[in-house]
């Protein structure tokens, strides 16, 4: 990061991204030891793609939780090209879609630009949302900071809803008032991944793996953590901890340090 703005991560941890072929090849081979993840209770979940994908990127995760007892729900909106209006109104009626079915409380996990919606529909919605997860998400960016996908976000600015960027960091907002879990990589090649962290409370936590951002949905480690974090009953939310034997795949997280963000205030 830079003392002005949030700046995108450098051209050859770019050039890494390529890596997600490996994750997406590296879950399949993982499927059968996958399907053996703590079993759900049945609640629904809402899965939100990255910025200019859509439900394909995430269909993978969705069977994997549909095959451990979760009913899983794409985002049916497309491309997710930025906030415009129809995918802000369109976001706002699958969640309630999702809950109305049974009447649960539902969790939304969110990749990318994806998990930047999740988060605000629980702000929102917090009597609809069980809990928030987000995939490399850069929650703490604001109007000029950049990313590797700057380019193409500023290309598809004019069919964006004003306003829907916060002209204050999220670390300067009120916490969530549900449990919140940002996953995150320090080798992220599209966005800063230190723009991702949050600040860490009794309902909130950070969780580091290895791996790149394209491929976070397909992460092994990442997937595990999502299981585990929705296993959970509702109401009895708690940190993430590893199993000894997995510990290596999980290095230790850094929490949120405002006094390092750029224009952070502080009180």
């Amino acid at each position: 990061m830079t003392n002005e703005n949030i700046s995108a991560p450098p051209a050859w941890m770019a050039a890494l991204e390529y890596r997600a072929v490996a994750e997406r090849a590296q879950m399949s081979a993982m499927l059968p030891a996958l399907r053996r993840l703590p079993k759900g209770d049945g609640h629904p979940v809402l899965i939100f793609p990255g910025f200019t994908t859509g439900d394909r990127s995430t269909q993978p995760l969705r069977r994997l939780l549909r095959d451990l007892d979760y009913r899983t729900y794409g985002w049916g909106l497309g491309v997710n090209v930025g906030p415009t209006r129809r995918i802000l109104d369109g976001i706002f009626d699958r969640l309630e879609k999702a809950h109305d079915r049974q009447g649960e409380r539902v969790s939304v996990i969110g990749w990318s630009l994806g998990g930047i919606y999740a988060r605000e529909l629980a702000r929102a919605r917090p009597d609809l949302v069980r809990q928030v997860i987000t995939l490399g998400s850069p929650i703490q960016m604001i109007e000029n900071d950049t990313s590797s996908a700057s380019r193409i976000w500023d290309s598809l600015r004019r069919y964006h809803a004003p306003g829907f960027r916060s002209p204050e960091r999220e670390a300067d907002r009120p916490l969530l008032a549900v449990p919140a879990t940002s996953i995150y990589t320090r080798t992220d090649g599209v966005v800063n991944w230190k723009a991702c962290l949050i600040r860490k409370s009794d309902r909130t936590e950070n969780i580091r793996v290895f791996g790149s951002h394209c491929g976070l949905g397909f992460n092994t480690a990442a997937i595990y953590a999502i299981a585990d974090r929705l296993a959970q009953p509702q109401d009895q939310w708690r940190h993430f901890s590893a199993p000894w034997y997995l510990r290596s795949a999980f290095p230790c997280a850094q929490d949120l340090d405002r006094s390092k963000l750029p224009h952070a205030v502080t009180t």
